[in-house]
C-alpha cells in the first residue's frame, strides 16, 4: 500500500467569522483565505473565534481551506 502524503499546514488568524461555520482566516503573508471546519472540531462542538490562531491545510487546487486546529 502506498503511504498518505504529508499535509503541509499553516497558521492564520481569523479575521471574520461568517454563517455555516465558515471563516476568513489571516495568512503571514497578508493574504485571506476562506476556511471551513474540519469534522472532529464539529464533532466535538470545539468553538472558534475572531482573533485565534488556528492550523490549517490549504486545498492544493486554491479552493478553500480545512481548519484543523486551534492554537489559542
Amino acid at each position: 500500500m502506498e503511504e498518505k502524503e504529508a499535509k503541509e499546514t499553516a497558521v492564520g488568524t481569523v479575521e471574520e467569522v461568517l454563517p455555516n461555520q465558515l471563516f476568513r482566516v489571516r495568512m503571514p503573508s497578508d493574504e485571506l483565505v476562506l476556511a471551513y471546519l474540519a469534522g472532529r472540531m464539529r464533532l466535538h462542538r470545539i468553538r472558534v473565534l475572531m482573533g485565534d490562531q488556528v492550523e490549517l491545510i490549504e486545498d492544493p487546487y486554491g479552493g478553500r481551506a480545512r481548519i484543523v486546529r486551534r492554537l489559542t
